[in-house]
């Protein structure tokens, strides 16, 4: 930034000296360079707007010990700060992720220094330097009461982001969530919104606003403050086209939501937690399945990730499969209960296809690598497959104990399929010759199995590498 404020004054200097040269005393080198001035001065102000436009003034960082990006650099002089500050209403996006932004200590702190920012990323320690009128999105690293002001001046507000990383998030109390929560309600344009979890004066808000299309809530904290129960009434969000969860420790709050609000347009949903039990699994399911969605929902993402001192030595059995066979437009579907194993079966699984014509990405990562329930067998999976022409990537548990396919019958070829995990016990044998023969022929698009745990499938790929290579042209 230091530099960029010169470029500016190296210009002004080219018309101060090209000014000062009478026309009949120009040299050929003196033409040349008030040639350059004339065109210097027609693009300068595009220049300066295109130089201007974004202004990135800082390094993320993850660590609590890390130092801060701006140690060893010197805040702006008094004549860079009045440069900036000259160029300021050029500005359109900022992005100075730190608590400690050293370049701006000089700025004086009054409103709309940039009068035409329309996207700002900052911690919201120098909020009163950013109060635009036309700001459009805002990335915050903090709450505080600065926060008041801040979106009661910009009115225009239409993504705003709140995230505070989780080891900054040990000092997070109930009364600091209560405010984000209160400062929310004078949003009334929102069209994004990522935040921590909120209160539920705060969805029934959210849930009034005709502009909101995507609600993303964090909540990375090890104590999170609870959802009040008191005066919950059924909701519903008739807009929103993407609701995430993410980062969660307790997802007891979460499935109170789900339980009283309805999505009737809802097309992605992602749900992340550190752990989630099976019987929260099981409400978490059947309150998605209720959300009024069936018609528009498309991707759906759940994910258990399982920190090693929650998990239970038990690993418990889900059937989550039939709670979505309402989501006729199903695209994309992606499990992973690393505490738990998901049950699945050949009719559950024709069924499932049968229901998703339009499915392409199906994933079920469980802890069946160590104590499979499968009972999905490769005949039945080859016939489900044939009801999903649009299938590209399927991972799966299944049961090799026996090969009900014979790999000299002649093949029903499945052409769109490119990735494919098969998981399977350990316990599990196989013959990995016939096994790679059988995708081979019936799967050609197919260059190997993905398995993290199964080493069996080493000697597949190994076969099936021979095969791939014995029949490439």
């Amino acid at each position: 930034m230091h530099q960029a404020l010169l470029v500016p004054e190296v210009l002004l200097e080219i018309f101060a000296y090209v000014n000062t040269i009478p026309s009949t005393q120009t040299t050929s080198n003196q033409k040349l360079l008030a040639a350059l001035a004339r065109t210097c001065k027609i693009f300068h102000e595009p220049a300066m707007d295109l130089l201007w436009t974004e202004i990135h003034g800082g390094i993320r960082w993850d660590e609590p010990w890390a130092e801060p990006w701006a140690k060893g650099v010197e805040p702006l002089s008094a004549h860079e700060a009045r440069e900036f500050l000259r160029h300021s209403s050029r500005i359109r996006t900022l992005d100075i992720q730190s608590d400690h932004p050293h370049l701006l200590s000089v700025i004086p702190a009054e409103a709309c220094v940039f009068p035409r920012l329309k996207s700002l990323s900052l911690s919201t320690i120098y909020l009163n330097l950013f109060l635009p009128h036309m700001l459009h999105r805002c990335h915050l690293l903090s709450v505080d009461e600065g926060l008041q002001s801040f979106v009661t001046r910009c009115i225009a507000l239409e993504d705003l982001c709140i995230y505070t990383p989780e080891w900054r998030q040990v000092d997070s109390t109930a009364n600091e969530m209560s405010l984000l929560s209160d400062r929310i309600h004078w949003c009334t344009r929102l069209v994004t919104i990522s935040c921590p979890m909120l209160d539920w004066a705060t969805w029934k808000h959210l849930s009034s606003l005709p502009t909101l299309l995507k609600l993303r809530i964090n909540q990375g904290c090890n104590n999170p403050p609870s959802l009040s129960k008191q005066d919950i009434v059924n909701i519903s969000f008739l807009n929103i086209t993407s609701l995430s969860f993410q980062d969660l420790y307790d997802a007891a709050d979460i499935i109170t939501v789900m339980q009283h609000s309805q999505f009737p347009s809802l097309k992605e949903f992602e749900f992340e937690a550190k752990y989630i039990s099976s019987e929260d699994a099981e409400q978490l399911f059947h309150a998605l399945s209720r959300c009024k969605a069936c018609r528009t929902l498309e991707e759906i993402t759940i994910c258990s990730l399982a920190e090693g001192y929650l998990v239970p030595l038990y690993r418990e059995r889900l059937t989550p499969i039939p709670h979505f066979f309402c989501f006729t437009q199903l695209r994309t579907l992606e499990l992973t209960f690393y505490n738990s194993c998901i049950y699945l079966d050949n009719d559950m699984l024709l069924q499932a296809m049968s229901t998703w014509p339009h499915i392409r990405a199906l994933e079920i990562n469980d802890s069946g690598g160590y104590r499979s329930s499968s009972e999905v067998t490769l005949r039945e999976l080859s016939t489900a497959l044939g009801l999903c022409p649009q299938l590209r990537r399927l991972r799966v548990p299944i049961n090799l104990a026996t090969i009900d396919i014979d790999p000299d019958a002649e093949p029903i070829q499945h052409t769109s399929l490119q990735s494919l995990a098969l998981d399977l016990s350990e316990f599990q044998t196989a013959d990995a010759e016939t096994i790679a023969r059988i995708i081979s022929a019936w799967f050609p698009c197919v260059d190997q199995v993905y398995n993290i745990y199964g080493l069996s499938w080493l000697a597949v790929n190994r076969y099936l590498r021979s095969l791939r290579t014995a029949t490439a042209p």
